[in-house]
């Protein structure tokens, strides 16, 4: 009996404790923040603005020993030279840079990536490009740089980085003398991310530029929503050429079909129906769309997680440039700063339904509803400073496309950074007193 008697004051001290236990982790706290996002460096030779959505924005330069920041005091701020590091608080900003005469393209400023897949640049002789890795973080970065080009995997390269410091590759030091080229960055320790500009040249002539927008990694779908489809003017033959490149990085070939989505409607082109690759070789097709429209998309679907992009040949007042489309997430609510930029986004997706907030230089407002099937377009006002998705449809993608002086660009409509959660530690005297 006294057994018995002892055996359940056990089970209700225990039913008991376990109780107090679940309120104490129930009332746990939390604290929740967008991590500081950063923008590439301006090279010799560049010039770059960065858009911003408030004057009161803050920021430091990267290689500034100090953590103090300063506000803007601008929604388009020139940068000399140094990567800037921005409290962005939700709201993605843009860089958009440039050669005089040459060549512009644009990039996100973004937040620390455990992971890049940069699909675009070259290796050959034509090159001038560069990769640039930046460790904004206070402790010294680990960072492996894995190539791929025609020719397969090449060597795996380490760096170290020292805190606050970055790093500008030079691309044909990655698979020398090789043309297509695609670049995983993978950090083993630091607060790290990058970017790519492709720049080609011959002797003294420029050949055109952008920026190589990253991809997370490798996926079964990808989607690439904004390719700019220049028409032949009068006189010509044809208008711009496009090259899709693709790698799968597994260890087993891949079999995908190409979609195009435009507004003269969704079909496979031909040749692009269960087309097959080689694992860990980089492939080049060339895409010839007979269709109206300036602008399109693609869906690419395979049996084997890839990367892709496109590149566009384009012409700027009598200059050839081209473009690197890349493939986006599906689109979410975010905020991100455009002033000095009016892009023609395009948003992809079987039926497309998002509404949009369009916040001006002057602080005004207004709305925007954005519908349709496969692809439609809409072209962002002068003056606006930000815009902000408000709703968006399931599995919908979004791009942009920016003309300028010196070139064309391309943007993902994705954001820079995502909000955080960290768990606060507290006590509870109901732990010791139970």
């Amino acid at each position: 009996m006294k057994r018995a008697i002892s055996a359940l004051i056990a089970l209700a001290l225990s039913f008991t404790l376990a109780t107090l236990l679940t309120v104490t982790t129930s009332s746990s706290v939390f604290s929740e923040s967008y991590p500081a996002v950063v923008c590439p460096p301006t090279l010799r030779g560049l010039s770059s603005q960065i858009s911003v959505s408030s004057r009161k924005t803050q920021f430091q330069r990267l290689e500034n020993r100090s953590t103090k920041t300063i506000p803007f005091n601008d929604l388009r701020y020139p940068v000399a030279k140094d990567s800037l590091v921005i409290s962005a608080t939700g709201v993605t900003p843009v860089i958009w840079q440039s050669r005089a005469g040459s060549w512009a393209g644009g990039a996100i400023c973004s937040g620390p990536a455990s992971s890049q897949w940069f699909v675009g640049g070259s290796s050959d002789v034509t090159t001038r490009g560069r990769l640039i890795i930046i460790n904004s973080g206070l402790s010294e970065a680990i960072v492996d740089v894995q190539a791929y080009s025609e020719n397969g995997k090449q060597p795996l390269i380490s760096l170290d980085l020292k805190a606050k410091s970055y790093k500008a590759l030079r691309l044909d030091s990655l698979a020398t003398g090789d043309k297509s080229l695609i670049v995983h960055v993978l950090p083993r320790s630091g607060r790290v991310n990058a970017f790519m500009i492709d720049e080609l040249g011959a002797g003294l002539k420029a050949l055109g530029g952008d920026f190589v927008n990253p991809i997370t990694s490798a996926a079964t779908t990808l989607v690439i929503p904004a390719i700019p489809n220049q028409l032949p003017k009068k006189g010509q033959k044809s208008g711009g050429t496009h090259t899709l490149r693709i790698l799968t990085p597994s260890d087993g070939d891949a079999n995908f079909t190409l979609e195009l989505l435009s507004a003269d409607g969704s079909f496979v082109p031909v040749g692009f129906n269960s087309r097959s690759i080689s694992a860990g070789i980089v492939t080049e097709l060339s895409l010839s769309p007979k269709i109206s429209a300036n602008v399109f998309a693609v869906r690419i679907k395979s049996d084997e997680p890839i990367v892709a992009a496109i590149s566009s040949h384009v012409t700027i007042k009598g200059r050839k440039d081209f473009v690197w489309s890349s493939p986006t997430p599906a689109l979410v609510p975010m905020t991100m700063a455009i002033t000095g930029l009016a892009p023609l986004i395009a948003f992809a997706s079987d039926s497309i339904a998002v509404k949009v907030e369009v916040v001006y230089v002057n602080g005004k407002k207004s709305l925007a509803t954005i519908k349709g099937s496969d692809i439609a377009t809409w072209r962002v006002p002068n003056a606006a400073r930000s815009i902000s998705i408000i709703k968006t449809s399931a599995d919908t993608f979004a791009g942009a496309l920016i003309a300028s002086e010196n070139g064309y660009g391309y943007l993902p409509i994705t954001p820079g950074s995502l909000l955080t959660r960290v768990e606060i530690p507290h006590s509870n005297i109901r732990v010791l007193n139970p």
